[in-house]
């Protein structure tokens, strides 16, 4: 499946519960490796762009409807999509095993800390908007400061 550039499509929530729905005709529960399988799922049907805000009102909505607003947060968002749709690029896998079992990393919970101080990722303003990193680029951004290395990137 080729990837779409995000404005040839426009996502809603009928979308976000579409690819809930076929993440979890194969889980028991809806963990991190679901997720990162959903992200990826958006990021090849609509693009990187249309995921972000995708998924971002998707969670938005559920942790409205379970009573946790609290729970969503913006920065932790928009990274996974964009770490999720970065590793999608590379090899166009279309099956998900086979583009979890290339990029391991990306099912730790803990990826982030390699990019974003912890106090950051605490702040409200990361919870409540987007914050570029501020520990260590991501793997295609080109800053100068020193990139992570490349199989803790990935």
């Amino acid at each position: 499946m080729t990837m779409r550039p995000s404005d040839e499509h426009v996502v809603g929530a009928a979308d976000f519960d579409a690819l809930m729905a076929e993440v979890m005709a194969t889980a028991e529960r809806f963990g991190h490796r679901e997720h990162v399988h959903l992200t990826w799922l958006a990021v090849r049907r609509v693009g990187v762009s249309a995921t972000v805000g995708l998924v971002s009102d998707g969670i938005q909505r559920t942790a409205r409807y379970a009573r946790v607003p609290q729970k969503y947060h913006a920065t932790m968002s928009r990274a996974w999509v964009e770490l999720v749709g970065h590793h999608a690029a590379e090899r166009g896998e279309d099956n998900f095993t086979a583009f979890a079992d290339h990029h391991p990393a990306l099912l730790d919970k803990r990826l982030l800390t390699r990019f974003y101080r912890p106090a950051t990722l605490a702040s409200s303003q990361a919870r409540t908007d987007w914050v570029e990193p501020d520990l260590a680029p991501f793997p295609w951004q080109d800053t100068g400061r020193p990139q992570p290395r490349k199989e803790e990137a990935r």
